[in-house]
């Protein structure tokens, strides 16, 4: 089974995940921001991950310890589940539309972190949640998993569905991106043999 814990505790955050790449999209998400718990909980839906994530952090001050160190925590589960990568499929991308935002993702999960994004999302906050944090997830998520993410906003007004659009779109593209191809079986998808 490709699955992960990861435990992380620092002076801001105390957090314990759990991911199963293979799962049926099941979630149980508290990581004490509201509009964070419902990006994750559908992003684990659309994904087909299961995942459970409890996080104790500085929220008092703001979100931004939480967001990261759970993006952190969430891009070495990826990581630490898909160990040498044999047999993935490695690569993945997903057009998605939600409603009038267009979000487009892909990914090589090629064991180089690289983030590119271009987002314009509207307002600074989306209830008590600063969207300037998407970025921030995103960026400890791929550095600590080690992956190439690209994300592009082809359209879209409304920053809740911009930034939904973000996560379904991800979640659908890493879906692509880790699973196992028959063809592929046993093998490293790079000419490299290692990823």
């Amino acid at each position: 089974m490709r699955d992960s814990t990861i435990r992380r505790t620092t002076a801001e955050t105390d957090i314990r995940l759990t991911l199963n790449l293979d799962g049926s999209g099941q979630s149980d998400v508290q990581s004490g921001i509201g509009f964070l718990d419902h990006m994750l909980t559908l992003f684990a839906r659309h994904g087909r991950f299961d995942l459970t994530l409890r996080c104790a952090g500085d929220t008092e001050v703001d979100g931004h310890h939480s967001a990261e160190d759970i993006g952190i925590c969430l891009g070495q589960a990826f990581k630490e589940a898909l160990g040498d990568k044999r047999g993935i499929t490695r690569y993945g991308d997903t057009a998605l539309p939600m409603d009038e935002a267009l979000i487009l993702t892909a990914a090589d999960l090629s064991g180089r972190s690289g983030f590119f994004c271009e987002l314009s999302i509207p307002s600074q906050k989306v209830g008590d949640f600063d969207t300037e944090l998407v970025e921030e997830f995103w960026t400890a998520f791929v550095r600590s998993g080690e992956l190439t993410l690209h994300i592009r906003q082809l359209a879209g007004r409304n920053s809740h569905h911009i930034i939904e659009g973000v996560f379904k779109s991800a979640a659908r593209t890493l879906r692509k991106a880790v699973a196992l191809d028959p063809d592929l079986e046993g093998e490293v998808p790079s000419t490299k043999g290692v990823l």
